[in-house]
């Protein structure tokens, strides 16, 4: 590569290193490890999330032919996958939906009816907090839906959001687990920073450690202001009326093995590979990286002017690579989503130096609103959008980074990936 970036050099690799990641967090190629024998009794899976059509797919791919196995999966629209023993259902997300609400109330059904000699194998997977929505009886999904829409607006981290629906679910928080007699494997594909199982999906096999009035703080702390059916019921859940969700200790937890199998640092990982094979490089940054997405970006841009000045505490060329769930407060059109915002306010802050690249992409092939799975760009794009007076900071006013990106025409249009193991970002500085 040479000291002017070569844009379609720069987009190989940045897309490679994505692919990569993508691929490290493949269940078809992770699940079948994790798998145990058949027990004596029957073999049930349920499962929720981004993943779990291709979870299930790899189930019954490694499963004895002869053993009993059935189930009930349900992921995003468009996520599905034909299976033969499992069944497949497409819901609503990241807003839940009366379809998600039925599958989840037939799986407590089914959960119910497993005895200590079953099997209850859960795939969970991000995604899995909307999509498995059983609210409690006296909030209808309606409310439900529209404390969903005022948390992602509020900029409102996903463990944050999390503790809220645990309180407001019959499955989640631990329920799922406390609903049944059988033996309960979770195999956990993580899309949250820390790898916390109690967040991955509401954690419906988890003990959870948070409480009603934790919930009803961090509504306030985020200016959302509930339907009267969640603000009374977590009142009296607080007040002692409602039984907490299951906490760490319980003896339900006994007979239930929760293991996470994929993670955001493995996919980092994989991504550093590419760029250590071009002689460039990597230097992974973490996969816990939070906040709101353009201040985030903010400080990387801090870091690349350190290299470039200073040559520390890198010297380029580098490869800054970075996981984890950034937030975006949404105040304009919100167009996009949380990987193209960090990308816009990173070009916004580097647009006008020279050899520098990046990318920003979701590993579930979904960035936010639109169909993309994130962006990238390189400073000489940036300077050539420039002379067409297509500026960052107008679309970053708006939120509008879908906007941006399509006008560069350097969108990444995946298609679902049928995995989530949350962001992947990296940041190619170059000699100059």
């Amino acid at each position: 590569m040479t000291n002017a970036i070569d844009p379609l050099h720069a987009q190989q690799l940045l897309r490679d290193a994505f692919d990569a990641a993508v691929a490290a967090a493949d269940p078809t190629h992770i699940v079948a490890a994790h798998l145990p024998a058949p027990p004596a009794g029957r073999t049930l899976v349920l499962g929720a999330g981004k993943a779990a059509a291709s979870m299930a797919h790899a189930v019954e791919q490694h499963w004895p032919a002869d053993a009993d196995l059935s189930g009930l999966v349900v992921t995003r629209y468009a996520h599905g996958l034909p299976l033969s023993r499992i069944r497949c259902v497409e819901a609503g997300h990241p807003v839940p939906d009366s379809a998600g609400e039925s599958a989840a109330r037939e799986m407590l059904d089914l959960a119910t009816q497993l005895g200590d000699e079953d099997l209850l194998i859960v795939l969970v997977s991000g995604g899995g907090s909307s999509l498995l929505s059983l609210p409690v009886a006296a909030v209808p999904i309606e409310d439900l839906r529209l404390v969903t829409k005022q948390l992602l607006a509020s900029g409102a981290p996903i463990e944050a959001m999390n503790v809220v629906r645990k309180h407001l679910s019959q499955v989640q928080g631990g329920r799922l687990a406390a609903a049944t007699r059988a033996r309960v494997l979770a195999l956990i594909v993580s899309d949250v920073a820390g790898d916390d199982p109690s967040a991955i999906a509401s954690g419906p096999t988890v003990p959870d450690p948070s409480t009603y009035a934790d919930a009803q703080q961090i509504l306030r702390r985020y200016d959302v202001t509930p339907p009267a059916s969640i603000a009374d019921w977590l009142a009296a859940g607080a007040a002692g009326v409602h039984d907490e969700t299951p906490k760490p200790g319980d003896a339900v937890f006994a007979r239930v093995e929760n293991k996470v199998i994929a993670t955001a640092q493995q996919s980092l990982q994989a991504g550093a590979d590419v760029f250590r094979q071009a002689g460039i490089k990597p230097v992974v940054l973490g996969d816990t990286v939070t906040g709101e997405a353009r201040e985030v970006a903010k400080v990387y841009a801090a870091l690349v002017r350190q290299i470039r000045l200073l040559n520390e505490p890198f010297t380029a060329p580098v490869a800054l690579i970075s996981g984890g769930e950034c937030t975006v407060t949404v105040r304009g059109k919100g167009r996009g989503g949380r990987c193209t915002e960090f990308l816009l306010s990173l070009a916004a802050e580097l647009g006008s130096e020279s050899g520098i690249a990046a990318l920003a992409g979701d590993t579930d092939g979904i960035d936010g609103s639109e169909d993309n799975a994130g962006a990238w760009w390189t400073t000489d794009q940036v300077k050539a959008a420039a002379a067409r007076n297509v500026l960052p900071v107008p679309f970053l006013d708006t939120n509008d980074a879908w906007g941006f990106f399509e006008a560069l025409d350097t969108l990444i249009v995946t298609g679902p990936t049928r995995t989530n193991v949350n962001d992947f970002r990296v940041i190619l500085v170059l000699p100059v």
